[in-house]
This record gives C-alpha cells, sequence and structure tokens, in this order.
C-alpha cells in the first residue's frame, strides 16, 4: 500500500512542478554540424535556450503547432514566446532555432513530445466568466484515462510568474474533478494561460493546456436602470438605459444595444417585429399606439473593444403603454355582477329561512289614538244629547179667603 501511495505522489510532483522548476529538454533533431546545440524548452514559461559555439548577431527562433507557425528574433540565446501569439502545446510542437553567418545559415530543430498515455487527456475544456467576476470551468475525462485519474487545474495571467491552482473543484459522483469556480477574477487585456494535468498509479496522464483571452468569454449581464416614457405625439415613447456592468471596460462607447418591443396583446406567433440596434443610450419609439401595451428588453455586446462580442443576458421585461380605456366597462359589468349576485344570494337566504307571504304580507298601520278618541267622544255625544220637548208645567193658585 506505501509503494503505490508513494509513486502517485513522485508521479505527481514531477508533473506539478518539474516544469515550473527547470526547462524541459526537447528531442533533438539537430543537424550534426550546427553550432546551436542543446534546445531545451521551459514549458511553463514558453522560453526555449540553446548553447552556441559560434558568436551571431542575430538568432531567428519559430513555433509551430499544427495551427500556424510564429518567428520572433532575438539578440541573444534566449526567445520567449509572449502568450498572447503562444500555441497550445498539448498536441506537440515543432521548434527551431536558425541563424546566418558569412551567407552560411545554421539551424537546430526540436520536437516537443507531450508525455502521457493518448486519450488520457481531459476534453471539452470550456470556461464562462458571469456575473462581472464569477467564472466557471468544465471539461470531460480523457476515454481511455484510468478510474483511479484525477486532475488538476492550474492557470497564469500574463505577465506573472506564479501559476495558480483551482480552489473550488467541482467532482462528479466519483469524487473526480470535472470542474472548478473562480471568485473575484479580474479581465484584463491579456491572455491566460489554462493547464490541466492528472495523475494515476496505472499510469502517466496527460496534460491539456489552453491560451484564453479572457473577455472573450465573459456573458455579459444585462443594461442597467431600463425605462421607458410615453408622452405621445410626436414624440412617441422615449426609451433610456445604462450599460451592463463590467470589471475592465470605462468606455462607454463600447458596446451595441439590441432592443427587442413586442405588442402584449399579439399572439407569440405573430410577434415577428424585428430588433432595433443602436449604439447609444436612447432610443425613440415612433410606432407608440396610446391605446396599446408594449413589452420591452434589452441585451448588450461589444464593439471595438475587449468586450466580447456575443450578445449578453436580457434584461427583465418591462411593461409601458396605457392600454384600451376599458375603465368604464369594467366598473358597469362589476356593478352588474355584485347586483346579480345579492339577488340570488337573497333569494336563497328567503327560500332556505323564511315564507313568500312572511316577507310580502302588508304593513299593518299604527292607529291614530287621538282622531280616534275624538271620533268617538262625538258620537257619544250626538246620541246621548236629549230631545227638547214643548211640554209646559202648570201651576195651580188658589185664592185663600
Amino acid at each position: 500500500m506505501v509503494a503505490p501511495l508513494g509513486l502517485i505522489f513522485m508521479i505527481q510532483w514531477m508533473l506539478l512542478f518539474a516544469p515550473v522548476c527547470g526547462g524541459w529538454r526537447c528531442t533533438d533533431l539537430e543537424m550534426p554540424d550546427s553550432p546551436i546545440r542543446n534546445l531545451t524548452l521551459n514549458r511553463r514559461k514558453m522560453e526555449m535556450s540553446w548553447v552556441s559555439s559560434m558568436n551571431f548577431t542575430e538568432y531567428s527562433c519559430s513555433v509551430n503547432a499544427g495551427d500556424g507557425e510564429i518567428k520572433i528574433k532575438v539578440k541573444d540565446t534566449t526567445c520567449m514566446f509572449e502568450r498572447n501569439m503562444a500555441p497550445p502545446l498539448h498536441n506537440g510542437a515543432n521548434f527551431s532555432v536558425t541563424a546566418v553567418n558569412i551567407n552560411t545559415t545554421y539551424s537546430s530543430i526540436c520536437t516537443f513530445i507531450p508525455q502521457g498515455m493518448p486519450g488520457t487527456a481531459i476534453t471539452n475544456f470550456s470556461c464562462v466568466i458571469y456575473n462581472v467576476s464569477l467564472m466557471n470551468c468544465t471539461w470531460h475525462a480523457g476515454r481511455d484515462a484510468p478510474g483511479d485519474t484525477q486532475y488538476f487545474l492550474y492557470w497564469q495571467n500574463s505577465g506573472e510568474e506564479e501559476e495558480r491552482e483551482c480552489e473550488l473543484y467541482v467532482k462528479d459522483e466519483n469524487g473526480r474533478h470535472t470542474g472548478c469556480q473562480f471568485q473575484n477574477v479580474m479581465i484584463k487585456d491579456t491572455t491566460t494561460y489554462f493547464m490541466v494535468n492528472g495523475s494515476s498509479k496505472d499510469s502517466l496522464i496527460r496534460f491539456h493546456d489552453e491560451y484564453i483571452e479572457l473577455y472573450t468569454i465573459e456573458r455579459l449581464t444585462p443594461p442597467l436602470n431600463v425605462t421607458a416614457s410615453c408622452t405621445g405625439y410626436p414624440q412617441g415613447c422615449i426609451i433610456e438605459w445604462q450599460e451592463p456592468l463590467t470589471s475592465h471596460v470605462e468606455n462607454k462607447n463600447c458596446f451595441q444595444y439590441e432592443i427587442n418591443i413586442q405588442n402584449k396583446d399579439e399572439p407569440k406567433e405573430e410577434k415577428m417585429d424585428p430588433p432595433v440596434r443602436v449604439r447609444n443610450y436612447r432610443y425613440e419609439f415612433q410606432n407608440f399606439n396610446v391605446k396599446k401595451i408594449y413589452i420591452l428588453k434589452i441585451r448588450a455586446r461589444g464593439k471595438h473593444c475587449f468586450v466580447n462580442s456575443n450578445w449578453g443576458e436580457w434584461s427583465e421585461p418591462i411593461e409601458f403603454g396605457q392600454g384600451k380605456d376599458d375603465f368604464i366597462s369594467v366598473i358597469l359589468v362589476l356593478i352588474a355582477l355584485g347586483t346579480i349576485s345579492v339577488t340570488l344570494l337573497q333569494s336563497f337566504l328567503c327560500k332556505r329561512y323564511c315564507s313568500f307571504k312572511r316577507i310580502c304580507s302588508p304593513i299593518p298601520q299604527p292607529r291614530d289614538k287621538f282622531n280616534i278618541l275624538t271620533d268617538e267622544d262625538t258620537q257619544k255625544e250626538y246620541v246621548n244629547l236629549p230631545k227638547k220637548g214643548s211640554t209646559e208645567d202648570i201651576i195651580m193658585v188658589e185664592e185663600m179667603t
């Protein structure tokens, strides 16, 4: 158990640290009589050096990695290829040094052959920057990589001496690294070098490297503070916004914007209005109809600057416009519905708790006691009134003598 662990540690140490500590010697294909010998290559620095037994005033260095040839001229025996033009080396490359002395050309060529078994390097490597400063990189394991293969990601900006390893790996169900998440990524106008190597106790794993300009993989955020102000004819609607957030762009003229305006009431299959593209931060929407509601969204991309030329994310849709004047109609409909609802409710309650006669019986009138008493007294007075007779009382008087 100790021996395999020691072997794994040794292989990983050689892969990760040996290229940083010193240059790698290429496979020599030198001319036997060439004074230019012992070509060596520091893969991490992309620096080639050699030994010359003759004094030359100028050397010409070149590298050919299949996608084209890069040539530079130097005065000494060290040649460094800049990151922004250096090719990846995971598929191998040819390096050469040429010098001229008294009409005689001398050259030396070496071929860089990557170590490791074919089919063990990662595939489908890609990175994306989002939300201004977050970056995700993903890859797939090599088709012929052993089951215990573990991968490690390193990256380095141009001009920086130290490489940085991924701090937060993404793992699959077997614990193998299949991605990496970065925070606080600063986009610069330089090229960044990415390299993924691996280790296994069963075989040597081939590395994979790429050079990426970070601004080309940034997914732009939506434009900010999108507003629409409609004043009617003839101005129509004034649409304004601000540039998307970035970590490296200060020139506001580096963006192009795509404006999409659609009628909300139209079916989706009929919404075929072409988008409008502008370079400024203001747009006048002339085809404005005050009786319609519109949906607006905007996105941005780079134009003539170190900004991704692919379209970024759409802004959140906003609505503008007044729509149809249906306020009175809506009120009338609500009143009618309310009346019908109240009537139906009353009818239901009547059937449930009372009879129709009780509800519809005539309301008794209160008695007018004052008038009734007056009529009764008058009638009584009339009935009991004695009749006046015509009889007379006769008193008889007798005279006494």
